[in-house]
């Protein structure tokens, strides 16, 4: 076996040990909330925004109203709406800042993280733990390892548990693929 080939098995061994020692208790609320809100409104920073960006644009295939924290078009949050929070270490100040508007408006937020303790942990409503080691988390908030640098695991199992959660909210709604393409953006 090549480097390469080595290099590739064990990066996907650790998202996948990652992602099973992530609560199917906490998944199974954060669909609940995300199934009862009429508006989601999503934020990251850094790389894990892209996986928030990756799941907006998911949730508007599947025919949510669905907006990304920061965008030009994106409206004000209202106290029937959603935050969702990407943030390995929990604690990102831009982050927390909006954790803290959406709490004072009325908003339910979750939060997905490395860190159960962190800021933003204490005023979410759901917390979903993905235990990967980050430079960022708070000392003792994991006792994984990696051998990819920095917050990568946490980033990669971010992506993968967001469209993961979109599978299964294929199924539970019974969306096609189909029907989700037709939403698919059409001026490229």
């Amino acid at each position: 076996m090549s480097d390469v080939s080595e290099t590739f098995a064990a990066i996907a061994g650790e998202i996948g040990d990652c992602l099973g020692k992530v609560s199917v208790e906490e998944v199974e609320k954060a669909l609940a909330e995300i199934g009862s809100a009429p508006r989601i409104f999503l934020a990251g920073a850094g790389r894990s925004a892209l996986g928030i960006r990756g799941f907006a644009m998911r949730l508007m295939h599947l025919g949510g109203q669905a907006y990304v924290v920061g965008e030009t078009t994106t409206p004000s949050i209202s106290s029937k709406d959603l935050l969702l929070i990407g943030s390995g270490s929990g604690r990102t100040p831009s982050l927390l800042a909006s954790a803290e508007k959406a709490k004072e408006i009325g908003a339910k937020v979750i939060l997905i993280t490395i860190d159960r303790n962190s800021p933003i942990a204490q005023l979410a409503d759901v917390v979903v733990v993905i235990p990967a080691p980050s430079p960022k988390a708070a000392e003792g908030s994991t006792e994984a390892s990696s051998i990819q640098s920095m917050g990568s695991l946490f980033e990669q199992s971010l992506f993968v548990l967001l469209d993961s959660c979109v599978l299964l909210m294929m199924r539970r709604l019974s969306i096609s693929e189909e029907e989700m393409f037709d939403r698919h953006a059409n001026l490229e």
